[in-house]
């Protein structure tokens, strides 16, 4: 039982959401998918499944504890192996989730002293990993979405005053995953060259996307092999589930030792990690996925008016939150799987369409909803 007041304050919360559209629940997929981020459309892919099932035969439906117990597998050896292979580092790390990993990574390498700057506009793990390392006594600045010049700044002035031996450490997500935007990588590595700073990248948006074997962003500005710290996800292009952390072997060791969620976590099932593995060679082996994932977004971008970005996210701009929520469940009624985000997800006054594409739509429903969106928005259709 919770008290009367617990629940008189919970029912003042939930109808404060209702009041400004921002009450959510959980929506069972229905219609098609143009919400989802499986963007290589691997999710289904039966190679995944028949992976899955291998590794449950050989090694069980479940890893039994943590890596540094009994958890570990020569599977789980295999993925890090690889991962670190296709991003161009020493070593990698596996975590459970992408929160887990970007809420554990901040405060296991920084500390009292030492210094975290965050895009703006970074994802909502990154912003609680700042808050975490804050916890610590890590200076935390946020520099504006995309600007170079005020990172610089910051960084410049951080320096000036801060302790002898003090790191600092730029995150950033790759691909931004309310907006479709990408970071500029070369210059983040120039800037954390020059300031000699980490500069750690959440790829989860660009794993399997972006790069000539689908590697990423990093290797798709030119900067492969140049960047610190790049994490990514399992569960969005691969199709799978998972997170990883690609680093210097000396970086991975450290982590082993001080991330908190991957000592006190069990590990990755080893059905999730032989679908990995899949995922990951089918997205190498078939770059047809992701130049169809691109080219769909492309197509949306262009009958939005809006300019093309590498990615599969397509934001449609609405403002209210509840009119976002109204034409979001138009679509679906008409067969689109379209999901309105509100804040705290975005900004106040900034709710949206998050539309995204993947390998598997083909191009009449693509069509379909550009029409659709051409009457339930002002002006959506000027560019078709």
């Amino acid at each position: 039982m919770i008290s009367f007041a617990w629940q008189n304050r919970l029912e003042n919360q939930a109808e404060e959401r209702r009041a400004l559209g921002r009450a959510r629940s959980i929506q069972p997929a229905s219609g098609l998918d143009f919400c989802s981020n499986d963007y290589l459309g691997l999710r289904s892919d039966p190679r995944l499944a028949e992976a899955a099932a291998a590794a449950a035969r050989a090694f069980g439906a479940g890893a039994g504890a943590a890596r540094l117990l009994r958890g570990d597998s020569p599977l789980h050896q295999e993925l890090e192996a690889t991962l670190a292979q296709w991003k161009g580092t020493e070593a990698c790390l596996l975590f459970n989730t992408g929160f887990q990993t970007n809420a554990t990574l901040l405060p296991a390498l920084l500390g009292r002293g030492d210094a975290v700057f965050s895009d703006a506009l970074n994802h909502a793990s990154l912003v609680d990993g700042c808050r975490l390392a804050r916890a610590g006594g890590t200076h935390v600045g946020i520099y504006r979405h995309g600007d170079i010049g005020d990172l610089d700044e910051q960084l410049s002035a951080w320096r000036t005053e801060a302790p002898a031996g003090a790191v600092a450490l730029v995150a950033t997500d790759a691909v931004f995953s309310m907006d479709g935007d990408a970071a500029d990588l070369p210059a983040l590595v120039e800037i954390c060259d020059r300031h000699g700073a980490l500069l750690l990248i959440d790829e989860a948006h660009a794993t399997g996307l972006l790069g000539s074997d689908g590697a990423g962003l990093a290797q798709h500005q030119g900067v492969h092999g140049r960047v610190a710290l790049v994490m990514g996800t399992l569960g969005k292009g691969i199709g799978a589930f998972g997170a990883f952390v690609c680093c210097p072997e000396a970086l991975r060791e450290h982590l082993l030792n001080t991330a908190r969620g991957f000592i006190f976590s069990t590990a990755l099932p080893p059905p999730v990690v032989g679908a990995a593995l899949a995922g990951i060679r089918i997205a190498r082996a078939e770059p047809w996925r992701r130049e169809r994932a691109l080219a769909l977004a492309g197509r949306l971008r262009q009958a939005l008016g809006q300019p093309d970005q590498p990615s599969a996210i397509v934001p449609v701009p609405v403002g209210a939150d509840a009119e976002a929520v109204r034409i979001a469940q138009t679509l679906q009624d008409r067969g689109f799987d379209v999901r309105a985000v509100r804040p705290p997800t975005v900004p106040v006054g900034s709710a949206r369409l998050r539309i995204t594409t993947g390998a598997h739509l083909a191009d009449a429903p693509v069509e379909d909803l550009i029409l659709a969106l051409a009457e339930c928005l002002p002006h959506a259709g000027d560019n078709t």
